[in-house]
């Protein structure tokens, strides 16, 4: 009797593939999954109807959106969470989802598999492999791209052979990947770091030449480090996100041109857009520095990069994921208000913040007459903040050759000369 596998499915030529693979190879009874996480690019009749025509027992969709945006984006915004001070973990962040509701609709229809298509030195056969291993050790995964060993001209031969649809035009050199977060984007000529990223990979995006002249000013509205409006009216995250990405894109706001690590240890050149997510994370970081104290934030920038980290290589479901987001939702209690960003030729400036939480002090910023500050204070406070260095320079300062003062020793300063003539 045939075993039950739910596939992770896209609609792509990998996952049609997939489908016939596992019936061939594993003698399975496949039920499709596919996920709405608002790549509206995506025409969700036409691949469930497609998943049916090419063998599927089911196939099942789930709109995951609101999931997505108030369980995975906005935790992860909170946080900082910005991979490489450059990626907004877009992908990254929609892999335990639907690691998630794969484990979800395994065990509603008895599988004994999930299965997804991901590749063998991409990052994201980590992130569910590793997820589902977390949510359900019982079910097995199988990576049908990773196990068959096909080149991509044999796999397109694979799918002729079975009548599995292939386009007729040539294919996008291009891998790509989208959701509401962000659109990232891959191979062809952008595999060469030299080489300037053409126009046609973009299209969210209007190129900064061509955005219009006048700029656009944008109020956002928080509470407790969460977007709740924009322009004082009130939105849901995803209508929020969508509107963000409209306006970003339209402006030439959100292109991002990286090399960053792999998880399985390469570096690869990617190109990212992701209007919404640069505006936010710019106007975030904005309210945490009018509401957190200094050591406030200089530690939430620690935990920034581990909890940017622990989204990349697939640990969502961690405890120690769990311990991070505890800390940032304590962190966050009092990050409401309203930040101003202006939008133009490619940039997002933050240019005003306000919040009634905030511990900025006109009184005690000010120069003018309604200055606050006790400047008497500043010379008792100066003398205790210099104490060690004056204790230092009286007992271990050295005397050089011409009677300057240094810090360091002959010895050092000799091998430094010798280092800097090349011996």
């Amino acid at each position: 009797m045939a075993q039950r596998v739910v596939l992770a499915y896209s609609g792509g030529l990998d996952t049609s593939v997939c489908i016939k693979w596992l019936q061939d190879h594993y003698d399975a009874e496949v039920i499709t999954l596919t996920i709405d996480l608002g790549a509206n690019d995506r025409d969700l009749g036409a691949i469930q109807a497609k998943a049916v025509s090419l063998g599927a027992k089911k196939a099942i969709q789930v709109d995951a959106r609101s999931l997505f945006v108030n369980y995975f984006i906005f935790p992860a915004l909170q946080a900082g969470a910005i991979y490489e001070e450059a990626y907004p973990l877009a992908t990254a962040l929609g892999r335990p989802l639907i690691a998630k509701l794969l484990v979800d609709v395994a065990r509603e229809e008895g599988a004994v598999a999930v299965a997804h298509g991901s590749t063998g030195k991409g990052n994201d056969q980590v992130r569910f492999d590793v997820s589902v291993g977390a949510l359900a050790p019982e079910l097995k995964v199988i990576a049908p791209v990773r196990e068959w060993g096909m080149s991509r001209e044999e796999e397109i031969e694979y799918a002729r052979e079975h009548d599995i649809p292939v386009p007729v035009t040539v294919a996008s050199p291009y891998s790509t990947d989208v959701n509401l977060w962000g659109r990232s984007i891959e191979c062809g000529v952008l595999e060469d770091p030299w080489n300037e990223p053409p126009a046609e990979v973009y299209e969210w995006t209007t190129g900064p030449a061509e955005a219009p002249a006048e700029p656009q000013y944008v109020e956002i509205g928080f509470e407790h480090g969460v977007p709740v409006s924009l322009g004082g009216e009130p939105l849901d995250g995803v209508s929020l996100i969508a509107k963000l990405n409209e306006l970003g894109g339209a402006h030439g706001v959100g292109r991002i041109d990286h090399v960053e690590n792999r998880l399985v240890g390469i570096k690869s050149r990617e190109i990212y857009e992701a209007p919404a997510a640069m505006i936010l994370h710019a106007a975030h970081r904005a309210m945490e520095g009018l509401t957190l104290t200094k050591d406030q934030a200089r530690f939430k920038a620690k935990v920034a990069t581990e909890y940017a980290d622990l989204i990349y290589n697939g640990l969502w479901f961690s405890s120690l994921h769990q311990d991070l987001a505890a800390y940032v939702a304590s962190s966050e209690r009092h990050v409401g208000g309203v930040v101003r960003v202006r939008l133009h030729k490619g940039t997002c400036q933050v240019v005003g913040r306000q919040s009634p939480k905030s511990l900025y002090s006109y009184q005690l910023a000010t120069y003018d007459r309604a200055d606050k500050f006790d400047h008497r204070a500043a010379e008792g406070f100066i003398k205790l903040f210099g104490l060690p260095l004056r204790t230092q320079a009286a007992v271990q300062l050295l005397t050089g050759p011409e009677g300057q003062l240094s810090i360091m020793p002959p010895k050092v300063s000799e091998d430094a000369k010798k280092v800097e003539e090349g011996h």
